[in-house]
């Protein structure tokens, strides 16, 4: 699912990076106003839109959100200026780490089911037959779905032998796997905060980049750049294969970037393996059917939120984030912390732990080096003080949670994994099976990941995941296993 090489990101990145060139600038706010003006400026090719205004009047959008601000309650004639010199006296980031930006929305027709040109009007009528709710009529030969009766099953889809009917759909509503997106009377997108669970799933399928994060690194950067605290960077395991060079330069290049020190989650992805080890064991001893892991923020937000019934089948261990952030404040206590994330879903699980002060997501990570003209590949090799396991590393990859807690298992031959890769409406369906039934058929230990693909499919990617697992074996074969230790 990550977003990889498209160009909405590359224009995400660019506008980062510019506001980043503004902050550590001598005039931070007039240089961020000029942002739009300065990227499309007088006499320009308009790339994208259908006059340079339209394309300034988006960019500024866009600024706003990587400065951190909501664009539901924008006000449209207030100066970026001002936005910026709010950013940096802001003492506390929204709740809501996404939003929408209104110019940018295609306002993309309601999805439905079509009957096309390709209909033939066939005596069989395949299609009608197969619809179950009476919502395809025959009019002037060819079939005509009423919206008002057709409840979305597709069977008609299914049942036509020409393929002449479709589904338009509208990326983003698609994409969300718990119904949290939806047109407003203007046909703009909205997302339902109560039902939205911080996936980011919106955010990667949005053609047009109009759901966008909004960014903390202002937030960050200000600590940096006074100095008055340590800022302690965390780094998520996916992060391996996302930027060029290897691990131990990447930390010596954030070090270079501001940061005081650099950790690695996957430290904390071992206490987790354990941890998560000794509970289901402890579970299958008494007698629960399954238990379902607990690292993904995703998963944790749609559990709370839509299926709290699986509560009593989810692991109680804390995440990765979690025990490394612990370790990180009992070192540095009066640090700043700051979680380098592949995903959205990520900043929602910081704000309910007081261990954890921001989020900085690998696109904003890799705007600050474009900014600080930082060549990861060119820096020194900066070995971390604790080593992590080939396990711990794996993480961020589909079935590496649920392989690492079998590694170190008493009877790992007992452990018999489901692995939901990727969290849509069908995989919902399935959760929800196993918490009414109260049992998952041949399976008992459920591993769940909101991306495609594991942390290394998040929508805060910046490499294709198939390159970036390259990167990451070689990483694996040079490093050890983990051991239980009683």
């Amino acid at each position: 699912m990550g977003n990889n090489n498209s160009q909405s990101i590359h224009l995400k990145k660019e506008i980062l990076a510019r506001i980043i060139e503004a902050f550590f600038s001598d005039n931070f706010e007039e240089r961020t106003r000029l942002i739009p003006y300065d990227m499309r400026p007088k006499g320009a090719d308009v790339p994208y839109r259908c006059c340079i205004y339209k394309e300034r009047a988006i960019l500024k959008e866009r600024v706003k959100a990587g400065l951190g601000f909501a664009l539901e309650d924008d006000i449209e004639y207030k100066l970026l200026s001002e936005y910026a010199k709010e950013a940096v006296k802001r003492e506390k980031v929204d709740e809501n780490p996404l939003t929408v930006l209104d110019a940018a929305c295609a306002g993309c027709v309601p999805s439905r089911i079509y009957v096309t040109d390709l209909c033939k009007g066939c005596v069989a009528r395949p299609c009608q037959a197969a619809c179950k709710f009476g919502a395809i009529e025959m009019v002037d030969g060819k079939s005509k779905i009423d919206g008002s009766k057709c409840k979305s099953c597709k069977m008609c889809m299914n049942a036509c032998p020409y393929n002449a009917i479709v589904k338009l759909a509208v990326p983003c509503e698609d994409a969300c796997p718990v119904g949290a997106i939806q047109k407003d009377e203007n046909g703009i997108t909205r997302i339902d905060f109560e039902q939205c669970i911080s996936c980011g799933k919106c955010v990667a399928a949005c053609p047009f980049g109009a759901v966008h994060e909004k960014s903390q690194i202002i937030d960050i950067l200000k600590y940096i750049k006074s100095g008055s605290k340590k800022v302690i960077a965390m780094v998520a395991p996916s992060i391996i294969g996302q930027l060029p060079g290897s691990i131990y330069q990447l930390k010596s290049a954030m070090k270079k970037a501001g940061f005081s020190e650099v950790f690695e989650v996957a430290q904390g992805a071992d206490i987790t393996t354990i941890n998560e080890a000794k509970e289901f064991e402890e579970r299958m001893e008494n007698g629960a059917p399954f238990m379902t892991t607990s690292c993904c923020a995703g998963y944790n937000q749609f559990v709370k939120k839509h299926l709290p019934e699986i509560k009593e089948f989810r692991s109680t261990t804390g995440t990765p984030l979690y025990y490394i952030a612990e370790i990180v404040k009992k070192q540095y206590p009066d640090a700043i912390t700051v979680f380098v994330s592949p995903c959205v879903a990520k900043r929602k699980e910081s704000m309910e732990n007081p261990n954890v002060d921001y989020v900085m997501t690998y696109e904003e990570l890799g705007a600050l080096f474009i900014a600080k003209r930082i060549e990861i590949t060119e820096c020194e090799e900066d070995k971390f003080e604790t080593e992590s396991s080939k396990q711990g590393r794996n993480f961020g990859v589909t079935s590496g949670v649920a392989d690492a807690v079998k590694s170190v298992c008493k009877n790992p031959e007992e452990v018999k994994p489901y692995i939901i890769s990727g969290l849509t409406k069908e995989t919902a369906k399935d959760l929800k099976k196993f918490a009414k039934d109260k049992s998952c058929p041949g399976c008992n230990l459920v591993e769940v990941m909101c991306c495609e693909g594991g942390c290394i499919g998040g929508n805060a990617t910046i490499n294709i995941p198939r390159v970036a697992k390259k990167e990451l074996k070689t990483l694996l074969d040079e490093s050890k296993d983990l051991e239980r230790k009683e």
